[in-house]
């Protein structure tokens, strides 16, 4: 199956879906989240695939074990790529009710990838690499991100012009479209393409800086 476009039939799905948020209209209108949702989500990323690598496509139910808000369903389609041995620096899309965003970096980091990306910061050949790539996504558009702290961490130098990027715990850009009519053409994988090139350098530094995490898996609670 090749890739044609969002159907609008999609978006009208999220917008009754975040209207009720129930299993009764879940199962009355999964007929279009296969078809209007997933199945064309699915054709964009088996076309991308070659260029950055398989991608997982996020299930559309929600984890409500540890939640206050226990609507079962997610109002978003989203999928994440994140190849093989690189550790930090993900390619992400989502399509909803409100458009599509495209995204990467890395939205999540252990205390041991916390550390290596610091020390990256801080360093006087690394540093200004990020500094440079950060102020040229952002001077383009892109929306910078990420979980931060509200001072520089101990030990770091708090005038230096990385102030900021010591700030964060993970660090990520994106960019969102308002519901258009080229979002149901084949335009659409074209624009996320082109997307996903333009984060190469932020999720290549992030791979050779911070890499993957040195930490045992998680228990599952």
């Amino acid at each position: 199956m090749s890739f044609e476009g969002f159907p609008d039939e999609g978006l009208v799905f999220y917008e009754g879906l975040e209207a009720d948020n129930s299993r009764t209209y879940w199962t009355q209108h999964r007929g279009a989240y296969d078809d209007a949702v997933r199945a064309p989500m699915q054709a964009l990323l088996d076309e991308l695939a070659a260029e950055f690598g398989p991608a997982k496509l996020f299930r559309p139910y929600r984890d409500v074990r540890f939640s206050h808000d226990k609507t079962p369903y997610k109002t978003h389609q989203g999928a994440v790529v994140n190849p093989d041995g690189r550790g930090a620096g993900a390619w992400y899309v989502q399509i909803s009710a409100d458009g599509l965003m495209v995204g990467g970096g890395c939205w999540r980091l252990e205390s041991d990838q916390v550390a290596r990306y610091r020390r990256a910061v801080a360093d006087d050949v690394q540093g200004p690499r990020l500094r440079a790539e950060v102020d040229r996504l952002a001077g383009a558009g892109w929306a910078i991100d990420g979980d931060r702290l509200v001072r520089v961490p101990s030990g770091f130098g708090v005038d230096d012009d990385r102030a900021d990027l010591l700030r964060h715990r993970s660090l990520h850009a994106s960019r969102r479209w308002e519901p258009a009519d080229w979002l149901h053409e084949r335009r659409a994988l074209d624009e996320v393409r082109t997307c996903w090139r333009e984060l190469s350098a932020l999720n290549a530094w992030l791979a050779d800086n911070v890499g993957a995490t040195t930490r045992e898996p998680r228990a599952r609670r």
